[in-house]
């Protein structure tokens, strides 16, 4: 980047560590080269939002594809665009890399590939059912579900496919895991209770705690960019009126905030946490939609008839930063 240039792009500030005047930013995009920015300031260092690209599942059965699209649903681009079932996409938090389950070996494991649909490399090798990937916000790990000792948990592995541990371990159906933006908490789905609820552990498994807690349908959680709520899908409106709900990450303050007659499922935060992705079929189509964090102003982005599951990623990321008391070297 020459000096001068600019980036077109939301910036909050919060400060650093006391008495720092500079810092170096290092940031990096799906495209350009790592960039350098020195940042002269007085004891502030900026954090990057933007609004990041949506990975999502276009088609049903051996049709299904993964693409992603900007928010307002252009660009929309296949990135598998083979003849086996692929879904469930997850970005990597660097925005750099997309992992998601397919069948493209004849039975579902995950996989990962470059933002781009380059690279795919297969994680997971085993003949159980592995699948529905969430990565750590670090990038180091991966949060999965597998049935490989003849149940469906929650178990983690390194981003490589290595070293799979198990994080849940009971007879009900444990799923849908989300990692905690902080990396020390993941979310999930169990019926331990006897119907479907979000529950929450700690990055290890201990600690597993009912959030929901009540007799209806909960699922599909998804923590919000700064770790404070937890966006889910509840049908506690009625049985047939499945609606996306936020609530407090200790499961306080639940709160409806899609309210339509038609399914309203699967949510997704944007990078700066001031918009949801989540899936409707208020047209009569299954389709991607972008509303505000309070539920407002819902627009469709995807108008193909059978899309789902949306995954919101970041095009740029803070990847490193150094306060300085002194300005820091070019």
């Amino acid at each position: 980047m020459n000096a001068g240039t600019s980036l077109d792009v939301p910036v909050h500030f919060h400060p650093t560590s006391k008495g720092a005047k500079y810092a170096r930013l290092t940031i990096l995009s799906n495209n350009p080269q790592p960039v350098d920015l020195i940042v002269n300031g007085t004891g502030l260092v900026p954090d990057f939002q933007v609004a990041g690209k949506i990975a999502y599942v276009s088609g049903s059965g051996p049709g299904s594809e993964i693409y992603v699209a900007n928010p307002d649903g252009s660009g929309q681009t296949n990135l598998t665009d083979n003849s086996v079932y692929d879904a469930a996409p997850s970005w990597s938090p660097d925005g750099t890399k997309i992992a998601f389950m397919s069948i493209r070996d004849g039975n579902l494991e995950v996989y990962a590939m470059n933002a781009d649909g380059t690279g795919v490399t297969q994680l997971t090798d085993n003949p159980a059912f592995d699948g529905n990937p969430s990565w750590s916000p670090d990038g180091t790990q991966i949060a999965l579900v597998s049935d490989r000792d003849g149940n469906s948990e929650v178990y983690a592995m390194n981003a490589d496919g290595s070293g799979v541990i198990r994080l849940t371990d009971n007879g009900a159906h444990d799923s849908a895991p989300s990692w905690s933006p902080d990396g020390t908490k993941i979310a999930f789905v169990s019926t331990r209770t006897g119907n479907s609820e979000v529950y929450v552990m700690n990055a290890d498994g201990s600690g597993q705690v009912n959030l929901t807690d009540n007799g209806a349908f909960e699922a599909e959680p998804s923590w919000s960019p700064d770790g404070t709520k937890i966006a889910f899908r509840s049908n506690r409106d009625g049985i047939d009126n499945d609606e996306v709900y936020v609530m407090n990450a200790d499961g306080s303050g639940q709160t409806r905030i899609s309210n339509h007659p038609a399914l309203d499922t699967q949510p997704s935060w944007s990078p700066d946490g001031t918009k949801i992705a989540f899936v409707s079929t208020r047209t009569g189509n299954s389709e991607v939609y972008v509303m505000d964090a309070d539920g407002t102003n819902p627009v469709r982005s995807t108008d193909a008839g059978l899309e789902d599951a949306p995954s919101w990623g970041e095009a740029f990321r803070r990847i490193g930063t150094t306060a300085l008391g002194a300005p820091a070297p070019a």
